[in-house]
């Protein structure tokens, strides 16, 4: 998409926020924000920011859902040192025995296993000799499954999206501080080479002050409908309106806008277009009736716009219909520099940015263009963040994503044997995932403004800066 179109739609956006227009052409000026509800901490509860839990040497773990991604987590986990598999569940049995053959070839002792029942996983939940419950199952049982595991004192690492309403989310922070056990949602790509690269640059000053971040969730899924489960990632799209994926998106830009370390989201507008490509797909693969078909909830492409409270911006997108390619739109947008990964990775530098050591000669370099190919090298060389510097060969022998899967792994694993806090909170999952519902809510009041709850009750400025803890 080009600069001109974002700016085209950030303008029609917010455009809508001061005249919207009903299914009947009826205008409103109302300029109300609607809010939602903040439940009241409860009386000697705390928050879970910067929350470090005591350290575990041995981390023994138990993996729920074997199906699509629990089989990914088992084999990389086994790469871990310091790590025990004491359990494997999943609905169907079958899929936990199978499982249990990557733990034969990793020459790893047995797990036990849980299978068979909607309930089954509560029996792995319910051991005493797990520490964390890694969570791979479908959208629909997250929650659920992550509040029992830590009232069965776990600490838990739940797939994308942590929650999928706002009653879930908070009933899994009401519940992580209750317990103080730590819940981590496992967004990976904030570990992507390009977006921690960046993310370093932008946190050593290159970009100046960071103004507007943009993220996506852009994938055409029309060959992977039929592949899931019961239907249960077309039939939630089918029902609900709203970004109900934006945690790719979400997570590289709330890290570099420090999202409740120094600053907060206050307010959201979002938008969608009408669907189309999937309506066709069930009336063409799956003989739907068009009148039935059509009833879809979620638009084809679904747009968020975000204002925080230091003044900054961001947007997201979501689109699993249509045949573009796959992009997740990272942008960085500062008052010195630019950082852009799709479709082409770049950087574009005001010249007083880049020091000798990476490029010598200054006259062929202008922020109205992305820096030489090797410029972009050097300057990735240069700041390359130190996770990636200590695992990034190690990521990419193992694999997930091309790495990233891993080193999601491997820093919850650390932080959990360090004592430390870890890469991702709580809030981290409730802020990123509340675009569903929120985006819901504003879509249904013809893109009204919606407040963005502040999660943490007060707690977001405590940290100044998002960081990530290392030993030592």
């Amino acid at each position: 998409m080009t600069k001109i179109t974002n700016y085209l739609l950030i303008a029609l956006m917010l455009l809508s926020v001061a005249c919207t227009g009903g299914n009947g052409g009826a205008q409103s000026t109302s300029s109300k924000v609607i809010e939602t509800n903040v439940p009241v901490r409860p009386a000697g509860q705390e928050d879970m920011v910067a929350f470090a839990a005591p350290k575990i040497e041995v981390v023994r773990v138990g993996f729920i859902g074997l199906g699509m991604r629990g089989p990914g987590a088992v084999n990389r986990f086994t790469h871990i040192p310091g790590v025990e598999i004491k359990a494997l569940a999943d609905l169907h049995m079958d899929r936990a025995e199978k499982a249990q053959g990557i733990l034969t070839r990793a020459e790893l002792p047995e797990a036990a296993l849980y299978g068979g029942s909607e309930d089954a996983w509560k029996e792995l939940c319910e051991r005493d000799d797990i520490d964390l419950v890694y969570i791979a199952t479908d959208w629909k049982h997250h929650a659920e499954m992550a509040v029992y595991a830590m009232e069965q004192g776990k600490h838990v690492a739940v797939e994308v999206p942590g929650a999928m309403t706002l009653d879930e989310i908070w009933s899994l922070i009401e519940t992580s501080e209750k317990t103080r056990k730590h819940c981590m949602m496992l967004e990976n790509c904030v570990y992507d080479f390009f977006e921690l690269t960046s993310l370093n640059m932008a946190q050593q000053g290159v970009f100046g002050e960071i103004l507007h971040a943009e993220g996506a969730y852009i994938h055409d899924l029309s060959a992977f409908w039929d592949t899931y489960e019961k239907d249960w990632r077309l039939a939630y799209n089918r029902e609900f309106r709203g970004d109900v994926y934006a945690t790719h998106g979400m997570g590289p830009a709330c890290q570099a806008l420090d999202i409740h370390r120094g600053d907060k989201m206050n307010i959201l507008v979002a938008m969608d277009t009408k669907p189309v490509n999937i309506p066709e797909y069930l009336i063409e693969k799956r003989g739907v009736s068009k009148e039935e078909a059509y009833k879809f909830e979620n638009g084809q492409n679904t747009m968020t716009m975000i204002r925080t409270e230091n003044g900054k911006t961001i947007h997201i997108q979501h689109d699993v219909a249509s045949p573009r390619p796959y992009s997740r739109m990272y942008q960085l947008s500062g008052t010195k520099g630019f950082a852009n990964k799709y479709p082409t990775q770049g950087y574009a530098l005001e010249a007083s940015q880049i020091d000798e050591s990476v490029a010598q000669n200054h006259e062929n370099l202008n922020a109205h263009g992305f820096v030489p190919a090797e410029v972009r090298t050097a300057l990735m060389e240069k700041y390359k963040h130190p996770i990636h510097i200590e695992l990034e060969e190690k990521a990419k022998e193992v694999g997930g994503h091309g790495g990233m899967d891993f080193i999601m792994d491997y820093r919850l694993v650390y932080c959990l044997q360090n004592g430390l806090p870890l890469d991702m909170d709580v809030y981290d999952l409730a802020e990123w995932s509340s675009l569903a519902e929120l985006g819901r809510i504003s879509i249904e009041n013809n893109s009204a403004p919606v407040a963005v709850p502040d999660f943490t009750r007060g707690s977001w400025n405590k940290v100044k800066g998002y960081r990530h803890a290392f030993a030592n």
